[in-house]
C-alpha cells in the first residue's frame, strides 16, 4: 500500500498588481478549467501579468490569463478567455461599482480544499507620483532595518 504524499497548497501571487494597483475591493472567485490546465497551476506554470477581468454575458471572463501547457499532447490554449464562478449578488455589486478609471485585475491563484479560486480586485491605477512614494517607504524601511542590525 503506497503512502499518500501530502502537497503544500498551491499560491501564486501577481506582485506586480500591488505596485501598479491600488485595491478598493477584493473577492474570490471559482474559475472553470480543463485538466491540463489543472496540472499546468499545480506545476507552477502561469504568467498573471496584464491579466485582468471583463463583463460578458453576465458572467465575469479572465483575459490575458497566460497558463503553459506542460506536455505537448495534452495542450491547452494558453491565453483562452475563462469563466470566473461568482454568485449573481456579487457580479452585480461590482458591476455596480465599475467606473471609468478601474479595472479587475487578478491578484493570485490559490488552491482551496482542492479546488482553485482566484482573488481578484476592483482597482484603479496609480499614479507615477504614487509609485514613486512607494518605493521611497521601501527604501527608509531597509534603511531602518540594516542600521538595527549593526
Amino acid at each position: 500500500m503506497k503512502a499518500k504524499v501530502k502537497r503544500k497548497p498551491v499560491y501564486i501571487e501577481n506582485r506586480k498588481a500591488k505596485f501598479d494597483y491600488q485595491f478598493l475591493e477584493v473577492l474570490t472567485a471559482g474559475i472553470i478549467l480543463q485538466g491540463s490546465e489543472v496540472k499546468s497551476i499545480r506545476d507552477g506554470r502561469v504568467n498573471l501579468m496584464d491579466s485582468f477581468c471583463y463583463f460578458e454575458q453576465d458572467a465575469l471572463w479572465t483575459k490575458n490569463l497566460e497558463l503553459t501547457p506542460t506536455v505537448e499532447h495534452y495542450a491547452h490554449e494558453p491565453k483562452r478567455p475563462r469563466k470566473l464562478l461568482l454568485k449573481k449578488k456579487e457580479l452585480l455589486a461590482l458591476a455596480k461599482n465599475m467606473v471609468q478609471g478601474t479595472t479587475i485585475v487578478i491578484m493570485a491563484i490559490e488552491e482551496v480544499r482542492g479546488r482553485f479560486k482566484v482573488k481578484i480586485a476592483l482597482a484603479r491605477g496609480k499614479k507615477n507620483y504614487d509609485k514613486r512614494e512607494v518605493l521611497k517607504e521601501r527604501d527608509a524601511a531597509r534603511e531602518i532595518k540594516n542600521v538595527n542590525n549593526l
